[in-house]
């Protein structure tokens, strides 16, 4: 690798840091800690509901229970690619650095505490919510899609949503602006965040470790290979908002296309539109564009980031 090295984090600090977070996935969810679906699960900066003015305003509050079941269906199944990225890069180390084969490890466990949250949370959800809400998948296809790309190409998409999850919850959920958001749905946010504190930073480590043996050609086909992983998501977070029109109508019982709107020329071609772009800006622009996110795409290649920067400008 001949470009410049960040040097920011050490596996010694990340260690401590993660060994003060302790929380199990029974602490979080259960009987006796049912969501509120008489408030907003997600805040209106991730969610992007208001603005739709053929919805009422319950019918945007269903629409927005909708997102978060999705949401943190989209966290659980990245999760389940993220997951093998980080038990090879630890093979790959074995005992040379124990402080890092240890951190990873603990990365490794988390991802899949977190990957059982998610799913703790979707048949809770599916029981409260009292409608079926479709999402896309299964998770191995998508894992399988992803993982046939080379191992930088994933750990740039991984460090992309490490720093989303970040900016997400430091910007959107921590401070909420008087917003009433469920606090059983934001307590499963703050406790996914805290642990992906530590392995945003791990994967800054991740990046620096499998570059640093690369030439110039085989960083920039990373590059190419983040990108082709973000266009294809991007697929699928356009087929989520067709698949949250379908829930929508389900919980609602009122026929989108044939809306009773007389100043809306369509209910469902509004609503799409509205919610592409939310999917974009809230999966896709907001990793793209994260200065830690940025400073380390820039130390790898110039070229690589003037790419990524103008398709970053195509989702905000």
């Amino acid at each position: 690798m001949t470009a410049t090295t960040i040097a920011k984090y050490s596996y010694a600090d990340i260690l401590k840091d993660a060994a003060k977070i302790n929380w199990q996935v029974k602490d979080l969810i259960g009987a006796d800690k049912p969501l509120d679906f008489s408030k907003p699960f997600l805040p209106e900066a991730l969610a992007h509901t208001r603005a739709i003015t053929c919805l009422t305003a319950d019918e945007q509050l269903v629409l927005n229970h909708i997102r978060g079941n999705s949401y943190l269906h989209l966290f659980g199944l990245v999760e389940e690619f993220i997951l093998p990225l980080v038990v090879e890069h630890v093979q790959s180390i074995g005992c040379v650095n124990i402080e890092a084969t240890q951190a990873y490890l603990g990365f490794a466990e988390e991802e899949s505490k977190h990957i059982h949250l998610f799913r703790q949370f979707a048949a809770a959800f599916a029981a409260g919510f009292g409608h079926r809400c479709e999402v896309i998948g299964p998770a191995s296809a998508i894992a399988d899609f992803v993982l046939q790309h080379s191992p930088l190409g994933v750990a740039l998409v991984t460090l992309h949503i490490e720093w989303m999850t970040q900016r997400h919850f430091l910007d959107s959920v921590r401070n909420h602006q008087g917003e009433p958001l469920d606090p059983q749905f934001c307590s499963l946010l703050k406790h996914h965040w805290q642990e992906e504190a530590q392995h945003a930073r791990l994967d800054t480590l991740m990046v620096q470790d499998l570059a640093r043996t690369l030439d110039t050609a085989a960083i920039a086909a990373a590059v190419d290979d983040y990108i082709a992983i973000i266009q294809y998501l991007n697929e699928g977070l356009k087929t989520q908002v067709q698949l949250d029109l379908i829930s929508l109508e389900r919980a609602i019982g009122r026929n989108l296309t044939a809306t009773d709107f007389s100043d809306c020329k369509s209910a469902r071609h509004e609503i799409q539109q509205i919610q592409e772009k939310s999917y974009q800006k809230v999966f896709l622009s907001s990793g793209m564009t994260h200065p830690n996110f940025v400073e380390s795409v820039q130390a790898l290649s110039r070229e690589g980031f003037a790419k990524i920067s103008a398709i970053a400008a195509q989702f905000s």
